[in-house]
Formats: C-alpha cells, sequence, structure tokens
C-alpha cells in the first residue's frame, strides 16, 4: 500500500529523524519545533526539548504558539532563568543540537530573520535573531528547517542575523569555543549539508518524486548535487499517523475562546 503524504509532512519527519534519542536538543518554534515534537512521540521518547524561555525536558502535547506558551512551562521537568538558560546550558556546552528556522538561508548557511532589503530602508521587517545567535555560536551543532524557495535560498543573505559559515565559509575557522553550525539543511524538496572543504551546501539527498531541476529552480545560487545521491526514505504510517494527530489536537487548542482555554 502506497502511502499519501505532503511535502510538508515529508519535511517534518526527515526533521525528526535527524534527532536521535537522548539528544539535548534547544528547540526553536514553528518548524523545528514540530519536528522535534515528532521525534520525542516517535523514535527518540528519551531527547530533551530546551526552549528558550528556560524550560528543561518539556514534553508538551500540543505545539507551542511561541516560546512563552504556558503548555512549555506546564509539562517541563523544571524551568529555570533565561540568564541560567543561556550561561549555563548552553555557553556551558551542554546542548547537543540547536533546532532552527529562519526567513532566508545563503549558500553558506548563514540565517537571515532581521529584514530583507537594504538595512536603512528594509522591505520588510523581520522579528530578529532572539536566542537564535547564541545557539548557533554554542550549541554541539545545528540543523535548520525550512521550506524550499528561491526567496529563502539567496546566494547571500540581506543581514547575517546568525553565522552559519561566514560569506567567504570561513566564518568559524580559528574560533575558539564554537560549535561546528550547521550540519544538516532540511527542507520539502531536500536535504542539504555542507562541503567539507568550502562549506557551501550542497544537495545530499533528494525526497521521494522530487527532481534535480526542481531543486535548481527553487535555489538562488547553482546548488551542486552529491555523487551519489541519495533519496529520502519515505515517512512511515506510524509517524504519519502521530504528526497528524499531533497537528489536529494543536488547532483544537488553539481554536478555542480565551475563556474556554482558560477554563480547560
Amino acid at each position: 500500500m502506497t502511502l499519501e503524504f505532503t511535502s510538508s509532512e515529508m519535511m517534518t519527519v526527515t526533521a525528526a529523524r535527524a534527532l536521535s534519542n537522548g539528544m539535548t536538543c534547544f528547540v526553536g518554534i514553528g518548524l523545528p519545533s514540530e519536528a522535534a515534537n515528532l521525534a520525542r512521540l516517535t523514535h527518540a521518547p528519551e531527547v530533551v526539548l530546551i526552549y528558550e524561555s528556560g524550560t528543561l525536558q518539556t514534553k508538551p502535547e500540543i505545539l507551542p504558539l511561541s516560546i512563552g506558551d504556558g503548555e512549555l512551562c506546564d509539562s517541563a521537568l523544571t524551568t529555570v532563568a533565561v540568564p541560567e538558560m543561556f550561561r549555563y546550558w548552553l555557553q556551558g556546552g551542554h546542548i547537543d543540537v540547536g533546532f532552527l528556522g529562519t526567513a532566508q538561508i545563503d549558500k553558506f548557511a548563514n540565517l537571515n530573520t532581521t529584514l530583507i532589503g537594504d538595512y536603512q530602508a528594509p522591505k520588510v521587517r523581520l522579528p530578529g535573531g532572539g536566542g537564535a545567535p547564541e545557539i548557533a555560536s554554542n550549541a554541539r551543532e545545528v540543523f535548520i528547517t525550512l521550506k524550499h524557495s528561491s526567496r529563502a535560498f539567496v546566494e547571500a543573505v540581506d543581514f547575517i542575523t546568525t553565522l552559519g559559515f561566514g560569506r567567504d565559509g570561513k566564518g568559524r575557522d580559528g574560533v575558539p569555543n564554537i560549535g561546528r553550525g550547521p550540519t544538516k539543511v532540511i527542507t520539502d524538496l531536500c536535504v542539504l549539508q555542507p562541503d567539507v572543504d568550502s562549506k557551501e551546501l550542497v544537495v545530499t539527498s533528494l525526497h521521494p518524486g522530487v527532481t534535480r531541476e526542481q531543486v535548481s529552480e527553487a535555489t538562488g545560487w547553482p546548488v551542486r548535487f552529491a555523487e551519489p545521491l541519495a533519496l529520502t526514505p519515505e515517512p512511515s504510517a506510524e509517524e504519519l499517523v502521530i504528526l497528524r494527530e499531533l497537528k489536529a489536537k494543536t488547532a483544537a487548542h488553539h481554536a478555542k475562546p480565551i475563556s474556554q482555554e482558560a477554563a480547560s
């Protein structure tokens, strides 16, 4: 029996599989949170999820709207002050993976969540970095997940909010006490990883039904493909059921009137 799944589900499942049981993961809101919690509910029940608000080993039943969502604190093992979260847990080297999203990414995996256009007169102002710059600098490695389009995948980001490998691929060279940086970029079309030498992102795996031409058209630079090029495994029935149940439960919860939500 052939399973039917969307490109978004393919992306989330692939991102979730990147996490291993027992990892300590600093989770970003949005797509990273969706993937991290799917991992926790499937193959990695002992993954330790940490959010920027100071919640440690949180196990939310619904996906949070923000780092301030009460669900994170309610379901956490404990909650610590934000300065402790960053100074001890993150800067102290206790985070295996930082899981981030972004608005714009370039060929050297630099992330932009600050603005689109010229800094002095931007076309769009974005939310900013939050804790992402510190996460990308101090976590042992970084996974990034976002939808693949030429607007998001640009040759050079308009502003480096969060360091990947700098404008020339050498931004981490010779810098002490800094993590490995981005090791995987997972999209709805493929998986990309930095070249060992140049640090330029290279497509290492295509999702089922996706062609090289589709990826090239959705990427703002002449993207290279690994040889051999892998085929990403399809989601399992269990992964799809759990993901869909999680999203349905989340949608139902957030659709409640505020008074009803408070009462429950």
